[in-house]
């Protein structure tokens, strides 16, 4: 039996999960398929930052465009070590292509504009 809180809405419904994945104490049924998919493949928006050249911030914030599996975390912030951007970098653009294999980009999420 798996004990989690539910952090889909505010009222954080403390549910139970079944070795059978069946799920109780959920107020909606959203809090069911939380629950299943947390225990059978947990996923992580992941944010961060990248260092840029050329440009009074010295980091660019960034995220992943969709939810990556949670076990890939580690390996993608350490693909973003590396990542030096040159300004100018425009809000959207893609930092990097293909998180850890997933298909899914890295994506910048703030303009900033070349130190003049």
């Amino acid at each position: 039996m798996n004990n989690m809180v539910c952090i889909l809405c505010p009222k954080g419904c403390l549910l139970n999960i079944s070795d059978n994945l069946i799920v109780s104490g959920n107020i909606c049924q959203n809090g069911e398929m939380y629950a299943q998919e947390e225990v059978l493949n947990p996923l992580r928006t992941l944010t961060s930052t990248v260092w840029v050249k050329g440009a009074a911030l010295r980091r660019c914030p960034v995220k992943s465009r969709s939810p990556i599996p949670k076990e890939l975390v580690f390996e993608a912030m350490q693909q973003l070590d590396s990542v030096v951007l040159v300004a100018p970098v425009e809000e959207g653009q893609v930092v990097v292509e293909n998180i850890c294999g997933t298909g899914i980009p890295f994506v910048a999420t703030r303009s900033i504009n070349p130190t003049v």
